[in-house]
């Protein structure tokens, strides 16, 4: 979508106004953008366009420390490849129902109420965001799925490694040439 605006994407942040939800976009700095997304979970970046993005821990005066509630971000090599086994990458014709099933509480459109009701303004919402990401981006979850191609309305979400201190979390990396994203969603602690 080469008309994103940044109130358009403001819109497609709303998709996960019912989830405890971390989304930011940083600029890619390092060739080994795992330390880009570091640099996401430690709060050291901002948008490079200067847009929208959600933290819920933002503002958390218990917050202690500026990784809350991310587990210790890569810092090496070794951190890397242990960063590296947690996730799977991810076709871009999978990224839009992923996007969806993220704001879903419980992660199982199946046993949401209103889901289909409720499925067009998700998946519109859901393109917004996934269009600011041109051909070419990597995606990448931390949720398993089975088969090449996952639609992530079809089958249940078995398992996710761990990014968090929260009781469970699940997310998708988006990486470009020039940005790195992260949309992520948290369960209670």
């Amino acid at each position: 979508m080469d008309d994103l605006t940044a109130d358009a994407w403001a819109d497609g942040l709303a998709l996960y106004e019912d989830r405890w939800a971390f989304t930011a976009v940083a600029p890619r700095d390092h060739v080994e953008w795992w330390f880009d997304v570091a640099a996401v979970m430690r709060g050291e970046t901002a948008d490079p366009r200067g847009w929208a993005s959600l933290d819920p821990y933002e503002e958390d005066v218990d917050r202690e420390a500026e990784t809350f509630a991310w587990i210790e971000p890569p810092t090496s090599a070794a951190d890397v490849e242990r960063f590296n086994s947690s996730v799977e990458e991810l076709p871009r014709s999978s990224v839009q129902s992923l996007m969806v099933l993220l704001a879903v509480v419980g992660m199982n459109v199946s046993k949401s109420r209103d889901f289909e009701d409720r499925r067009p303004e998700m998946e519109c919402r859901a393109r917004v965001l996934l269009s600011r990401f041109p051909d070419g981006t990597c995606f990448y979850s931390n949720i398993d799925w089975k088969g090449e191609h996952p639609n992530f309305y079809e089958q249940p979400v078995n398992g996710t490694s761990p990014f968090s201190q929260s009781r469970w979390d699940a997310g998708l990396i988006a990486v470009n040439d020039t940005e790195v994203a992260l949309i992520w969603t948290f369960e209670s602690f």
